[in-house]
């Protein structure tokens, strides 16, 4: 999928590069005529008819690049925003439905060694973990422990 302002950038970079070229090509007849003449009356001619609008040229050249390169990025970038509006969310969350439950569901409640949170045994956090351990419910009712913001287990051991 290509927008129709990036087909329109390549004839302004296009355009830059040949006032460029055309600009190098005057500035060096210039330089020549200029160095063929001996007095600086003679130079003049060369100067106002080829140097000067080659300089011109040059100029106009490089704001054609910049320009048409600032126009190529901002092209892709309306591209990108375009694919990005129009995929269509993939769940709950993205349509801006809140998602109310947890997590985690389990009732067993788990712990890793050294850690200072409990968890369901289907947290995330230590789901496939071989280091967790069931929770001691001396440690929770000291309040060592805390319960874990992401599956929101029950404070009630079994």
């Amino acid at each position: 999928m290509r927008t129709a302002r990036l087909r329109t950038v390549h004839p302004v970079l296009w355009a830059g590069w040949a006032a460029l070229a055309a600009g190098a090509v005057l500035c060096v007849l210039g330089w020549y005529g200029v160095s063929g003449e001996r007095y600086a009356e003679r130079q003049l001619p060369y100067l106002a008819s080829c140097t000067v609008p080659g300089a011109a040229l040059i100029i106009a050249g490089a704001v054609l690049l910049t320009h048409g390169r600032n126009a190529l990025a901002a092209a892709r970038v309306e591209e990108l925003y375009g694919l990005l509006v129009t995929a269509e969310p993939a769940g709950p969350e993205e349509s801006g439905q809140t998602v109310t439950a947890p997590l985690a569901v389990s009732g067993d409640l788990l712990m890793v060694p050294g850690g200072t949170l409990w968890h369901r045994a289907d947290c995330p956090l230590v789901a496939g973990k071989a280091e967790a351990v069931p929770v001691d419910s001396k440690l929770v009712a000291s309040g060592e422990l805390g319960p874990c913001p992401i599956c929101e287990p029950a404070e009630e051991t079994d």
